[in-house]
């Protein structure tokens, strides 16, 4: 357990919890921080002392902390800190902040999750609370679709899905991505309780209201009612314009005025496991959800496998499952996040008896790794469960011991 923690020093101010793995060694990275820390109190609620359980706090905060001593007015964190990182000064006269991508919208989360279990108490957010105010702002100014009312990734740069097809080699600016905006919606929840938390209900309003116009939009305009699936979008339109002419002249014939498109955005029909983040995220009405499991889950064609969820579906021609680290391969492999996610999903709405399946694939699949190599991997094959890459992965794969402990019938620890 203790093998996360990490001392401050150089560009890390504060302790943090560094996902571990030779590759991730002595960083602070976004969400793998976060789920790793879900996954480090479900070891602490179940071994630690409360000796064990403060030593661990000053860790969990410092990652919060360390990517907020990066943020400023402007609403930009970085994605990872190396811990001999440049200043922010320095990051930013090497990158454009207004068309690079940043910290996934999971720090609020992360933030909320450990004031939830300090019993509500904020206080030691609240000096840098703005700054987190502004990183979300950032998301909701600078990274939406004004017309679809949809987030984007500015590219397909450290999106945390590295080449998952509805991004990786995409336009820029143009995945309204199902992963991000169920990230943003759970993230803009987080803002909500935290300002609550502070007494600030005014912003606490805010942040809910906005939570509620980006579900909405989810549902309107990335939920497929064809196949029973939630989707990433296509925003890359040409934009509706009169044509550059002083006047009609008879005769001539004018595209595109009389009858200008309707729609704002394509759905990305790609089969990628992402659609179930909407379970994850409550985004999902109880409807969809059934239909999802049903036409989605059930489907042997599709996602479920021997080791868990696949992260893109065979039927898709850029299934690959062959060993890559940058970016990593979630064109099929099997990822543990994403078996926990899934699972998190299903338990949201009723679905026990496929969150039993996921969590007993998981635990199998991690046991059989341990006993094998004496260490877990970053992801897996999909029908014979084989480790394909980087051995000595912590991580989230640690969210197996949360799974553990729902099939057990002890208390679980879960995400805010």
């Amino acid at each position: 357990m203790k093998g996360m923690y990490r001392e401050p020093g150089q560009a890390l101010k504060y302790p943090f919890l560094a996902p571990g793995s030779n590759q991730y060694l002595d960083m602070l990275w976004d969400w793998d921080s976060w789920l790793s820390n879900i996954a480090l109190r479900q070891i602490l609620l179940e071994n630690g002392s409360e000796k064990d359980k403060q030593q661990a706090l000053k860790y969990e905060q410092g990652c919060v902390l360390n990517s907020l001593n990066y943020g400023g007015m402007d609403g930009w964190i970085p994605i990872w800190i190396e811990r001999n990182a440049p200043s922010r000064e320095e990051m930013l006269k090497t990158r454009n902040p207004w068309k690079d991508n940043m910290h996934k919208p999971c720090l609020a989360q992360h933030a909320a999750f450990i004031v939830k279990n300090m019993n509500g108490d904020a206080e030691w957010l609240r000096d840098n609370f703005y700054v987190l105010q502004a990183f979300v702002s950032k998301y909701l100014n600078f990274h939406q679709h004004k017309p679809t009312g949809l987030m984007y990734w500015q590219n397909d740069h450290a999106i945390g899905v590295d080449n998952d097809p509805s991004t990786f080699y995409r336009p820029h600016g143009s995945s309204g991505s199902i992963f991000l905006n169920s990230l943003m919606y759970r993230e803009l929840l987080a803002m909500a309780y935290l300002a609550e938390c502070l007494n600030q209900p005014d912003i606490s309003k805010t942040f809910n209201d906005e939570a509620s116009k980006l579900a909405a939009s989810v549902r309107e305009h990335c939920w497929d009612e064809r196949d029973g699936f939630y989707y990433s979008v296509d925003l890359n339109l040409l934009p509706v314009e009169r044509p550059d002419i002083e006047a009609l002249l008879p005769g001539e014939l004018y595209f595109h005025v009389g009858q200008p498109r309707t729609y704002d955005c394509l759905i990305q029909r790609l089969s990628v496991w992402s659609g179930f983040m909407a379970m994850w995220a409550n985004i999902a009405t109880p409807e969809q959800a059934k239909t999802i499991v049903e036409r989605q889950f059930y489907d042997p064609r599709l996602f479920n496998c021997a080791s868990g969820i696949r992260t893109l579906s065979p039927l898709e021609k850029m299934y690959n499952t062959r060993a890559s680290g940058n970016p990593s391969s979630w064109q099929g492999p099997i990822w543990i996040n994403v078996n926990y996610l899934v699972f998190r999903g299903m338990i949201n709405y009723g679905f026990e008896k496929e969150a039993r399946e996921i969590a007993e694939k998981t635990v199998l699949l991690l046991g059989r790794d341990y006993e094998r190599y004496g260490a877990l991997h970053e992801y897996y094959l999909p029908d014979n469960g084989e480790p394909v890459l980087n051995k000595g992965f912590q991580n989230w794969n640690l969210l197996v011991l949360n799974m553990a402990a729902w099939l057990d019938g002890k208390e679980m620890v879960t995400e805010f």
